[in-house]
């Protein structure tokens, strides 16, 4: 009926076949509202596998709708998941990880100046701090990174074969010499490894006028934009390629940025 209705009436044609022509017409107005969604869906199909592109393969359903909302799309995070599901696309997750070593006694201790607020709506307020491990064919690479809590760029590293104090020492003359001259009193907020409570931080620490801050013990919350990094950072860089020795991983692009 919907293909001949151009060349005879609807009336005559339910009349003929034996049905009602209110029937026909609830069956068009179905079908129009099924085509209407099918389009919508895979407009948003498109747009959910160009954002998982863009990330290189690495985002889920969370951070694509976080994407789609700064493009004005109007979606939740259950609707993206769906659409990734129809596709077959997927992202990248952590891997469960031990860190490797002993506690040792901490020889300072420092209050909690962020307490879980890194932003404090200006650069240099606060940088956070810390350590991960990067495993190569020689052993382990210990990165420490400094990131500004404002702009969320990473403004000094330093990797070695050895998880020390030097190496913090580094990142903090490397962010020195990024951001220049500093304003009085800077946040460096870490948690409570024994490098970043070590008595030779400390005292380099007042050197320069930086402030040591501190999370609780065993409390990931409270180093939580570092912990975000390092995920990040393995996830979609690190774990996806494979290094031999430790100069390459020395040469890897962490990108560091004002």
């Amino acid at each position: 009926m919907a293909q001949e209705k151009a060349n005879y009436p609807v009336t005559m044609m339910a009349r003929v076949l034996d049905v009602s022509r209110s029937g026909f017409y609830a069956w068009s107005q179905r079908r129009n509202i099924l085509g209407k969604r099918r389009a919508r869906q895979q407009d948003l199909d498109e747009q959910v596998r160009w954002f998982h592109d863009r990330s290189r393969g690495t985002y889920g359903a969370p951070r694509i709708t976080a994407d789609l909302h700064d493009a004005g799309v109007d979606v939740d995070r259950k609707t993206v998941a769906r659409s990734m599901r129809r596709q077959g696309l997927e992202g990248l997750s952590t891997r469960s990880f031990r860190v490797p070593g002993r506690k040792i006694q901490a020889q300072c201790r420092h209050e909690d100046l962020c307490e879980r607020t890194w932003d404090h709506g200006r650069l240099d307020a606060a940088w956070i701090t810390d350590f991960t491990y990067l495993r190569c064919g020689e052993g382990w690479v210990y990165l420490c990174a400094i990131r500004d809590g404002h702009s969320r760029r990473v403004i000094g590293h330093s990797m070695g074969p050895r998880q020390d104090t030097d190496l913090v020492l580094t990142a903090l003359n490397n962010a020195r010499a990024t951001r220049g001259s500093l304003p009085e009193q800077v946040i460096l907020h870490a948690d409570r490894g024994a490098q970043f409570t070590s008595w030779q931080l400390d005292e380099a620490a007042r050197e320069v006028g930086v402030r040591m801050s501190m999370g609780q013990t065993g409390v990931c919350w409270d180093n939580a934009m570092a912990e975000s990094f390092w995920a990040t950072l393995k996830v979609e860089y690190f774990y996806r390629h494979a290094f031999a020795t430790r100069v390459e991983v020395w040469g890897y692009p962490l990108v560091v940025d004002t």
